[in-house]
Protein backbone atom coordinates (compact mmCIF):
# COMPACT_ATOMS: atom_id res chain seq x y z
CA UNK A 1 0.00 0.00 0.00
CA UNK A 2 1.32 3.26 -1.01
CA UNK A 3 2.29 4.93 2.52
CA UNK A 4 1.40 8.77 3.56
CA UNK A 5 2.98 10.17 7.20
CA UNK A 6 0.37 10.87 9.93
CA UNK A 7 1.38 12.25 13.31
CA UNK A 8 5.04 10.52 13.09
CA UNK A 9 3.76 6.82 11.76
CA UNK A 10 3.11 5.47 8.84
CA UNK A 11 -0.20 5.05 8.00
CA UNK A 12 -2.23 4.07 4.66
CA UNK A 13 -3.49 5.48 1.93
CA UNK A 14 -6.03 3.27 1.87
CA UNK A 15 -6.95 4.32 5.95
CA UNK A 16 -6.74 7.86 4.66
CA UNK A 17 -9.43 7.28 2.47
CA UNK A 18 -11.64 5.54 4.35
CA UNK A 19 -11.41 8.52 6.92
CA UNK A 20 -12.43 10.67 4.05
CA UNK A 21 -15.47 8.96 3.70
CA UNK A 22 -18.17 10.37 5.14
CA UNK A 23 -19.97 7.25 6.11
CA UNK A 24 -16.43 5.52 7.15
CA UNK A 25 -15.73 7.13 10.75
CA UNK A 26 -17.78 5.85 14.01
CA UNK A 27 -21.13 7.43 14.57
CA UNK A 28 -23.06 6.65 17.87
CA UNK A 29 -25.36 7.92 20.17
CA UNK A 30 -23.55 9.05 22.71
CA UNK A 31 -25.99 8.30 25.64
CA UNK A 32 -26.35 4.37 24.38
CA UNK A 33 -26.12 1.96 27.38
CA UNK A 34 -24.37 -0.98 25.33
CA UNK A 35 -21.73 -0.90 22.59
CA UNK A 36 -22.43 -1.20 19.09
CA UNK A 37 -22.29 -5.00 17.87
CA UNK A 38 -19.85 -4.70 14.44
CA UNK A 39 -18.69 -1.52 13.60
CA UNK A 40 -19.36 1.62 11.75
CA UNK A 41 -16.17 1.55 8.98
CA UNK A 42 -17.17 1.58 5.23
CA UNK A 43 -15.31 0.78 2.19
CA UNK A 44 -17.56 1.92 -0.21
CA UNK A 45 -20.65 0.33 0.50
CA UNK A 46 -19.40 -2.59 2.65
CA UNK A 47 -19.34 -2.94 6.29
CA UNK A 48 -15.47 -3.62 6.81
CA UNK A 49 -16.52 -5.09 10.78
CA UNK A 50 -19.96 -6.19 10.39
CA UNK A 51 -21.62 -7.92 13.73
CA UNK A 52 -20.50 -11.65 13.53
CA UNK A 53 -20.32 -14.52 15.68
CA UNK A 54 -23.36 -16.57 16.60
CA UNK A 55 -23.77 -14.71 19.70
CA UNK A 56 -23.89 -11.21 18.14
CA UNK A 57 -27.41 -10.92 18.22
CA UNK A 58 -28.05 -12.06 21.94
CA UNK A 59 -28.65 -8.68 23.82
CA UNK A 60 -27.84 -10.67 27.33
CA UNK A 61 -24.30 -11.31 25.85
CA UNK A 62 -24.21 -7.77 24.17
CA UNK A 63 -24.69 -6.13 28.09
CA UNK A 64 -22.36 -8.32 29.67
CA UNK A 65 -19.81 -7.56 27.66
CA UNK A 66 -20.59 -3.93 27.96
CA UNK A 67 -19.97 -4.28 31.37
CA UNK A 68 -16.77 -5.44 31.71
CA UNK A 69 -15.43 -3.16 28.69
CA UNK A 70 -16.83 0.13 30.91
CA UNK A 71 -14.94 -1.44 34.20
CA UNK A 72 -11.91 -2.36 32.33
CA UNK A 73 -8.60 0.18 32.60
CA UNK A 74 -5.81 0.83 30.80
CA UNK A 75 -2.70 0.34 32.71
CA UNK A 76 -2.93 4.33 33.28
CA UNK A 77 -6.23 4.20 34.62
CA UNK A 78 -7.75 5.35 31.55
CA UNK A 79 -11.01 3.78 30.35
CA UNK A 80 -12.85 2.79 27.29
CA UNK A 81 -15.43 5.48 25.10
CA UNK A 82 -17.98 2.97 24.67
CA UNK A 83 -19.89 5.29 21.97
CA UNK A 84 -16.60 4.86 19.73
CA UNK A 85 -15.93 1.45 20.66
CA UNK A 86 -17.82 -1.80 19.37
CA UNK A 87 -18.16 -5.71 19.42
CA UNK A 88 -16.36 -6.67 16.08
CA UNK A 89 -16.90 -10.46 17.19
CA UNK A 90 -19.04 -12.59 19.76
CA UNK A 91 -20.07 -16.22 19.61
CA UNK A 92 -19.12 -19.46 21.19
CA UNK A 93 -15.55 -20.86 20.21
CA UNK A 94 -15.73 -24.86 21.05
CA UNK A 95 -18.20 -24.56 23.64
CA UNK A 96 -16.72 -21.13 25.37
CA UNK A 97 -17.89 -17.86 24.59
CA UNK A 98 -16.16 -15.08 23.83
CA UNK A 99 -16.11 -11.81 22.44
CA UNK A 100 -13.11 -9.38 20.53
CA UNK A 101 -14.01 -5.26 21.09
CA UNK A 102 -12.12 -2.57 19.52
CA UNK A 103 -11.87 -0.37 22.27
CA UNK A 104 -11.10 3.54 21.46
CA UNK A 105 -8.91 4.97 24.45
CA UNK A 106 -9.63 8.73 23.58
CA UNK A 107 -6.90 9.47 26.57
CA UNK A 108 -4.22 8.34 25.11
CA UNK A 109 -5.53 8.68 21.75
CA UNK A 110 -5.31 4.89 21.29
CA UNK A 111 -6.70 1.69 20.46
CA UNK A 112 -6.91 -1.28 22.29
CA UNK A 113 -7.24 -4.68 20.90
CA UNK A 114 -9.58 -6.75 24.22
CA UNK A 115 -10.73 -9.99 24.27
CA UNK A 116 -13.09 -11.50 26.61
CA UNK A 117 -14.58 -14.92 28.14
CA UNK A 118 -17.24 -15.46 30.26
CA UNK A 119 -17.25 -16.67 33.17
CA UNK A 120 -20.26 -17.76 35.13
CA UNK A 121 -23.06 -14.51 33.80
CA UNK A 122 -20.34 -12.30 33.69
CA UNK A 123 -17.60 -11.62 30.95
CA UNK A 124 -13.99 -10.92 32.02
CA UNK A 125 -11.60 -9.09 30.09
CA UNK A 126 -8.49 -11.72 29.42
CA UNK A 127 -6.53 -10.24 27.05
CA UNK A 128 -5.84 -6.73 26.38
CA UNK A 129 -3.37 -5.61 23.31
CA UNK A 130 -2.79 -1.89 22.37
CA UNK A 131 -2.45 -1.26 19.24
CA UNK A 132 0.69 -0.19 17.04
CA UNK A 133 -0.59 2.22 15.27
CA UNK A 134 -2.99 4.62 17.06
CA UNK A 135 -6.25 5.10 16.87
CA UNK A 136 -6.52 2.89 13.65
CA UNK A 137 -7.80 -0.91 14.87
CA UNK A 138 -10.73 -0.89 13.30
CA UNK A 139 -8.99 -0.51 9.68
CA UNK A 140 -6.63 -3.46 10.17
CA UNK A 141 -7.97 -6.73 7.82
CA UNK A 142 -6.32 -9.51 10.29
CA UNK A 143 -6.67 -9.43 14.05
CA UNK A 144 -5.10 -11.70 16.33
CA UNK A 145 -7.01 -14.06 18.97
CA UNK A 146 -5.55 -16.59 21.25
CA UNK A 147 -7.75 -19.06 23.55
CA UNK A 148 -5.00 -20.69 25.89
CA UNK A 149 -1.70 -21.39 23.70
CA UNK A 150 -3.65 -21.54 20.40
CA UNK A 151 -3.98 -18.58 18.11
CA UNK A 152 -6.38 -18.03 15.98
CA UNK A 153 -7.02 -14.72 13.45
CA UNK A 154 -10.34 -12.38 13.05
CA UNK A 155 -10.73 -11.11 9.42
CA UNK A 156 -12.69 -8.32 8.42
CA UNK A 157 -15.46 -8.35 5.39
CA UNK A 158 -12.45 -7.53 2.95
CA UNK A 159 -10.62 -10.65 3.70
CA UNK A 160 -11.25 -13.05 0.98
CA UNK A 161 -8.67 -15.92 2.15
CA UNK A 162 -6.31 -16.18 4.79
CA UNK A 163 -2.80 -18.04 4.16
CA UNK A 164 -1.35 -19.45 7.40
CA UNK A 165 2.70 -19.76 8.26
CA UNK A 166 2.15 -23.08 5.80
CA UNK A 167 1.48 -21.17 2.74
CA UNK A 168 -2.37 -23.08 2.89
CA UNK A 169 -6.06 -21.32 3.37
CA UNK A 170 -7.31 -21.17 7.07
CA UNK A 171 -10.87 -22.47 7.47
CA UNK A 172 -12.79 -20.06 9.34
CA UNK A 173 -16.15 -19.10 10.66
CA UNK A 174 -18.05 -16.17 10.59
CA UNK A 175 -14.86 -14.29 10.24
CA UNK A 176 -12.76 -16.50 12.67
CA UNK A 177 -9.76 -18.94 11.85
CA UNK A 178 -9.62 -22.43 12.94
CA UNK A 179 -6.95 -22.56 14.93
CA UNK A 180 -3.04 -22.09 13.69
CA UNK A 181 0.46 -23.40 14.77
CA UNK A 182 2.10 -20.23 15.87
CA UNK A 183 5.62 -20.84 17.75
CA UNK A 184 6.07 -18.42 20.89
CA UNK A 185 9.12 -17.00 19.86
CA UNK A 186 9.22 -17.43 16.16
CA UNK A 187 7.87 -15.28 13.69
CA UNK A 188 5.56 -16.57 11.11
CA UNK A 189 3.69 -14.88 7.96
CA UNK A 190 0.11 -14.07 7.25
CA UNK A 191 -0.84 -13.30 3.73
CA UNK A 192 -4.26 -11.57 2.89
CA UNK A 193 -5.93 -11.86 -0.22
CA UNK A 194 -8.72 -8.42 0.22
CA UNK A 195 -11.80 -8.07 -2.41
CA UNK A 196 -11.79 -5.27 -4.68
CA UNK A 197 -13.41 -2.49 -2.90
CA UNK A 198 -13.86 1.20 -3.36
CA UNK A 199 -10.42 1.92 -2.00
CA UNK A 200 -8.96 -1.20 -3.95
CA UNK A 201 -10.76 -1.37 -7.07
CA UNK A 202 -8.88 -4.43 -7.92
CA UNK A 203 -8.39 -5.49 -4.39
CA UNK A 204 -4.82 -6.58 -2.87
CA UNK A 205 -3.94 -10.66 -3.73
CA UNK A 206 -1.20 -10.27 -0.80
CA UNK A 207 -1.37 -8.34 2.29
CA UNK A 208 1.33 -9.09 4.39
CA UNK A 209 1.24 -9.75 8.51
CA UNK A 210 4.21 -10.87 10.66
CA UNK A 211 3.38 -12.54 13.85
CA UNK A 212 5.39 -12.13 16.07
CA UNK A 213 5.07 -15.54 18.50
CA UNK A 214 1.94 -16.46 20.88
CA UNK A 215 4.50 -15.56 23.56
CA UNK A 216 4.33 -12.03 23.19
CA UNK A 217 2.88 -10.56 26.11
CA UNK A 218 -0.06 -8.44 26.67
CA UNK A 219 0.00 -5.07 25.97
CA UNK A 220 2.22 -5.77 23.19
CA UNK A 221 0.37 -5.82 19.79
CA UNK A 222 1.73 -9.57 18.26
CA UNK A 223 1.15 -8.59 14.30
CA UNK A 224 3.61 -6.46 12.52
CA UNK A 225 2.96 -4.93 8.85
CA UNK A 226 5.03 -6.68 6.08
CA UNK A 227 4.32 -5.27 2.60
CA UNK A 228 7.17 -6.65 1.08
CA UNK A 229 8.12 -9.60 3.01
CA UNK A 230 11.45 -7.85 3.94
CA UNK A 231 10.15 -8.66 7.60
CA UNK A 232 9.94 -12.43 7.29
CA UNK A 233 13.76 -12.63 6.03
CA UNK A 234 14.48 -10.27 8.66
CA UNK A 235 13.19 -12.10 11.21
CA UNK A 236 13.58 -15.68 9.72
CA UNK A 237 15.63 -17.83 12.63
CA UNK A 238 15.50 -15.43 15.42
CA UNK A 239 14.07 -15.41 18.66
CA UNK A 240 11.26 -12.99 18.79
CA UNK A 241 10.99 -13.91 22.71
CA UNK A 242 14.24 -12.17 23.21
CA UNK A 243 14.10 -9.57 20.86
CA UNK A 244 11.50 -8.72 22.59
CA UNK A 245 13.41 -8.16 25.97
CA UNK A 246 14.23 -5.31 27.69
CA UNK A 247 17.25 -4.99 26.40
CA UNK A 248 16.43 -6.23 23.20
CA UNK A 249 15.85 -4.07 19.90
CA UNK A 250 11.48 -4.29 20.22
CA UNK A 251 11.72 -3.89 24.14
CA UNK A 252 14.31 -1.22 25.36
CA UNK A 253 12.85 1.98 24.67
CA UNK A 254 10.36 2.30 27.66
CA UNK A 255 7.40 4.47 26.67
CA UNK A 256 6.87 7.51 28.41
CA UNK A 257 4.33 9.17 30.16
CA UNK A 258 5.30 13.00 31.36
CA UNK A 259 8.66 12.14 33.66
CA UNK A 260 8.10 8.74 34.07
CA UNK A 261 8.40 5.54 32.03
CA UNK A 262 5.20 3.81 31.38
CA UNK A 263 6.74 0.24 31.75
CA UNK A 264 3.43 -1.51 31.53
CA UNK A 265 2.57 -0.27 27.87
CA UNK A 266 4.03 -1.20 24.87
CA UNK A 267 7.50 0.13 24.87
CA UNK A 268 8.43 3.03 21.94
CA UNK A 269 10.57 0.61 20.10
CA UNK A 270 7.62 -1.74 19.25
CA UNK A 271 8.03 -2.78 16.00
CA UNK A 272 4.75 -1.35 13.47
CA UNK A 273 5.89 -1.83 10.22
CA UNK A 274 8.79 -2.25 7.18
CA UNK A 275 11.37 -4.59 9.53
CA UNK A 276 14.50 -4.98 7.39
CA UNK A 277 18.09 -6.10 7.38
CA UNK A 278 21.10 -4.94 5.95
CA UNK A 279 25.06 -6.40 6.12
CA UNK A 280 27.48 -4.45 8.09
CA UNK A 281 30.08 -6.80 6.76
CA UNK A 282 32.31 -9.33 8.79
CA UNK A 283 33.83 -8.76 12.03
CA UNK A 284 36.84 -10.87 13.69
CA UNK A 285 37.39 -10.74 17.30
CA UNK A 286 41.30 -11.44 18.51
CA UNK A 287 41.99 -13.04 15.23
CA UNK A 288 39.10 -15.37 15.50
CA UNK A 289 36.54 -16.93 12.27
CA UNK A 290 34.58 -13.57 11.53
CA UNK A 291 31.14 -12.77 12.52
CA UNK A 292 28.63 -11.14 10.22
CA UNK A 293 27.17 -7.86 11.67
CA UNK A 294 23.95 -6.50 10.42
CA UNK A 295 21.69 -3.98 10.32
CA UNK A 296 18.11 -4.23 11.69
CA UNK A 297 15.43 -1.26 10.95
CA UNK A 298 11.68 -1.03 11.68
CA UNK A 299 9.11 1.41 12.21
CA UNK A 300 7.45 2.38 15.32
CA UNK A 301 4.62 4.65 16.44
CA UNK A 302 7.19 6.97 17.19
CA UNK A 303 9.35 6.72 14.37
CA UNK A 304 12.30 4.68 12.47
CA UNK A 305 14.32 2.25 14.65
CA UNK A 306 17.73 0.62 14.30
CA UNK A 307 19.55 -2.05 15.80
CA UNK A 308 22.83 -4.56 15.01
CA UNK A 309 22.43 -7.82 15.13
CA UNK A 310 26.19 -10.25 15.75
CA UNK A 311 26.02 -13.41 14.50
CA UNK A 312 28.71 -15.40 15.61
CA UNK A 313 30.83 -17.88 12.91
CA UNK A 314 30.33 -20.80 15.26
CA UNK A 315 27.05 -20.64 14.36
CA UNK A 316 26.07 -19.92 17.52
CA UNK A 317 22.53 -17.84 18.93
CA UNK A 318 23.12 -14.45 17.78
CA UNK A 319 23.70 -11.51 19.70
CA UNK A 320 21.61 -8.24 19.72
CA UNK A 321 22.34 -3.77 20.35
CA UNK A 322 19.57 -2.46 22.39
CA UNK A 323 17.34 -0.26 20.52
CA UNK A 324 18.81 3.28 18.41
CA UNK A 325 16.62 5.84 16.65
CA UNK A 326 17.46 6.55 13.12
CA UNK A 327 19.78 9.28 12.90
CA UNK A 328 22.75 10.60 10.91
CA UNK A 329 25.29 8.57 13.30
CA UNK A 330 24.21 5.28 14.81
CA UNK A 331 25.51 3.65 18.33
CA UNK A 332 25.02 0.83 19.57
CA UNK A 333 26.24 -1.18 22.75
CA UNK A 334 26.65 -4.84 21.85
CA UNK A 335 27.15 -6.98 24.72
CA UNK A 336 28.91 -9.91 23.06
CA UNK A 337 30.44 -12.26 25.77
CA UNK A 338 33.96 -11.75 26.59
CA UNK A 339 34.55 -9.08 24.79
CA UNK A 340 31.94 -5.71 24.40
CA UNK A 341 31.41 -4.06 21.91
CA UNK A 342 30.58 -0.70 20.53
CA UNK A 343 29.39 0.03 17.11
CA UNK A 344 29.32 3.27 15.30
CA UNK A 345 27.21 3.52 11.82
CA UNK A 346 26.35 5.78 9.14
CA UNK A 347 26.07 6.39 5.58
CA UNK A 348 29.14 6.66 4.18
CA UNK A 349 30.71 9.76 2.09
CA UNK A 350 33.82 11.23 0.81
CA UNK A 351 32.78 14.22 3.13
CA UNK A 352 32.05 12.50 6.80
CA UNK A 353 35.27 11.80 9.11
CA UNK A 354 34.53 9.76 12.51
CA UNK A 355 36.63 11.09 14.76
CA UNK A 356 37.63 8.63 18.09
CA UNK A 357 38.71 9.12 21.36
CA UNK A 358 42.26 9.46 22.04
CA UNK A 359 43.43 6.00 22.55
CA UNK A 360 40.75 3.57 21.24
CA UNK A 361 41.52 0.50 19.41
CA UNK A 362 39.53 0.13 16.03
CA UNK A 363 38.91 -3.25 15.67
CA UNK A 364 37.05 -2.46 12.18
CA UNK A 365 37.44 0.50 10.67
CA UNK A 366 36.16 1.17 7.17
CA UNK A 367 33.68 3.98 5.20
CA UNK A 368 30.65 3.90 7.51
CA UNK A 369 31.70 1.43 10.17
CA UNK A 370 33.52 1.66 13.18
CA UNK A 371 33.73 -1.29 15.78
CA UNK A 372 35.75 -0.62 18.88
CA UNK A 373 35.90 -2.18 22.17
CA UNK A 374 33.23 -1.29 24.63
CA UNK A 375 34.66 1.81 26.55
CA UNK A 376 34.80 1.04 30.33
CA UNK A 377 33.04 5.05 31.07
CA UNK A 378 31.46 7.55 29.02
CA UNK A 379 33.22 8.22 25.88
CA UNK A 380 31.60 10.82 23.05
CA UNK A 381 32.23 10.44 19.13
CA UNK A 382 32.04 12.40 16.35
CA UNK A 383 31.10 12.32 13.07
CA UNK A 384 31.61 15.87 11.02
CA UNK A 385 30.12 16.37 7.46
CA UNK A 386 30.45 19.24 5.23
CA UNK A 387 27.96 21.61 7.35
CA UNK A 388 27.56 20.06 10.67
CA UNK A 389 28.66 17.86 13.57
CA UNK A 390 27.08 14.97 14.98
CA UNK A 391 27.78 13.57 18.48
CA UNK A 392 26.78 9.85 20.09
CA UNK A 393 28.24 8.88 23.83
CA UNK A 394 28.65 4.99 24.50
CA UNK A 395 30.09 3.19 27.45
CA UNK A 396 29.92 3.00 31.09
CA UNK A 397 27.48 0.69 31.46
Amino acid sequence: MASVRRRGTTATALLTLLLATAACGPVADPQAADLRVGYDSLDGSLPVWPARGDLAGDAAATTAVTRAVRDWRTPVDDRAHLPSSGILWSGRVDGTPLAVVAADVPGERASWLLQLTRDGDRYMVDRAAEYTDPGYLVYADVLPVQLGERRRYLTSARVERLLGPDGRALASTDGLSAPVAVPPCRAVELTATLRPTRSLPRGRPADRVLDLGTATADPRYPLVRDETGSGRRALSGLDTCVLAGAQGPFGSIPRRIGDHGALRFAPESWPMANVAVRSLGEVALDGGEPAELEQLSWESATGTMTAVIYRPADGGAPIFSPADRSTTLQAYQLPVPGQPLAVLSWRASRDASLAVPPGTTRLVDRPGLVVVPEPGRTQTFSLAGTEKTWYRSLGGR
